[in-house]
């Protein structure tokens, strides 16, 4: 008898979840708040999708030299701190040039070594996009670095002249033969130089822990999966109206069960939501979610639970659905924006950073941002686990209090 009713209790929660999953999903604009912008407000915020980790403007290098010197000209590009070259074939690089992919094209023609220097005869092609500033910072990056091989090959020249003054060369081989052993010599000292400038960085510790990609997903991950679970308290109030709950008395179904089975559902539907987003920043955003997912799912099963059951009290409170979705849109909009799921908390008066401790949304920001930017597991992240379900059960308390059919 006893495996009956527990039989019975299932399918009615199965049917609960069902009902208003398909109810909730009935129209496509739900799938608007509920995939489209979280991703379009996570791009936007977080300055669009994940870059290279170089930052430098791109320089594509042609080198038809293949030689010593040309080598030794990359290694210089490469030193830059402004430029990243990058070696290509000429044809692809003068493709990216022309269809504007690239803001500067270095060619090294052929011919380009110690001994077409010594002559005076070597020289290099920049190619440059018109009045475009990447394409002058390469243009001064290229300087500097030809501007070092030329002085090593002034010194190198001197060098010669002096021996020539001494004693005259006896052939242009000879004479060669000093030159590269002279610019050799002056590479050589010139590498074994001391640093002239020491650069020291300061140790001062950064307030505001912040990363743009990761604030940006979790805020927006927090902010789409509160509003509609704390819209919520509309389903109750159309079904109220609607005379549905009244119904529910000629039923053996309690107002724990229905209750319970209905926030279930939609925690469901939230954390696949959440999940969803986490995806997507790991793999667009390179957001890192640490190395605990025991940590990350109770920290997303606890955040929806709450948020989910301030949605069931509230509709304790308001009468009609439209009264519900106004002020769960403007309640969860507020509460994002007050933990910090907008803007870093940290920018905020000390009254309202010590205010905003009473929103499930602070906590839960909190939490997320221990796992992803400060690399917390289970034991970092507790207390933002246990204060979320304290929340949950307060709400669920009152809610479950306060309900009525009618």
């Amino acid at each position: 008898m006893g495996w009956l009713e527990s039989e019975s209790v299932v399918k009615k929660l199965f049917a609960i979840i069902k009902k208003n999953t398909l109810l909730r999903f009935s129209s496509p604009v739900e799938w608007l708040f509920f995939l489209i912008l979280p991703v379009v407000f996570i791009l936007v915020l977080s300055g669009g999708t994940a870059g290279p980790e170089d930052q430098r403007i791109q320089l594509e290098v042609v080198d038809l030299a293949q030689s010593e010197l040309s080598s030794f000209l990359m290694t210089q590009l490469e030193q830059s701190t402004s430029i990243n070259p990058i070696q290509t074939k000429l044809k692809d690089a003068l493709s990216d040039f022309d269809s504007r992919q690239v803001s500067a094209v270095l060619i090294i023609p052929e011919g380009f070594s110690e001994s077409t220097v010594m002559k005076g005869d070597a020289e290099v092609e920049l190619k440059q996009q018109q009045n475009n500033l990447n394409a002058l910072i390469a243009q001064q990056a290229v300087r500097t670095a030809v501007e070092r091989i030329a002085n090593l090959i002034e010194i190198a020249k001197a060098s010669v002249a002096e021996a020539d003054e001494r004693e005259s060369f006896e052939s242009e081989a000879e004479k060669q033969t000093y030159f590269n052993a002279a610019y050799e010599s002056a590479l050589s000292l010139m590498e074994e130089a001391p640093q002239r400038i020491n650069t020291v960085e300061g140790k001062t510790v950064d307030e505001i822990n912040y990363d743009p990609r990761t604030n940006s997903t979790a805020g927006q991950m927090i902010t789409w999966v509160f509003v509609p679970l704390i819209g919520l308290s509309a389903v109750f109030a159309a079904e109220r109206q609607r005379g549905t709950l009244s119904r529910l008395l000629v039923t053996p179904t309690s107002k724990a069960l229905y209750i319970g089975s209905t926030v279930l559902g939609e925690v469901l539907i939230a954390s696949i939501q959440m999940a969803v987003l986490m995806l997507f920043g790991r793999f667009v955003l390179k957001v890192d979610w640490g190395d605990s997912p025991l940590a990350l799912a109770l920290l997303v099963f606890s955040s929806t639970l709450a948020a989910a059951s301030l949605g069931t009290m509230l509709g304790t409170f308001v009468k009609t659905s439209g009264q519900a979705s106004g002020l769960s849109l403007m309640l969860g909009m507020a509460m994002a924006l007050m933990g910090g799921c907008w803007y870093p908390l940290e920018l905020f008066p000390e009254f309202i950073r010590n205010a905003a401790k009473i929103l499930p949304t602070t906590w839960a920001m909190q939490g997320f941002l221990d796992i992803a930017l400060r690399g917390k597991d289970l034991f970092g992240v507790w207390q933002e686990i246990l204060v979320l379900l304290g929340f949950t059960l307060v709400f669920f308390v009152v809610g479950v209090w306060r309900f009525k059919y009618e």
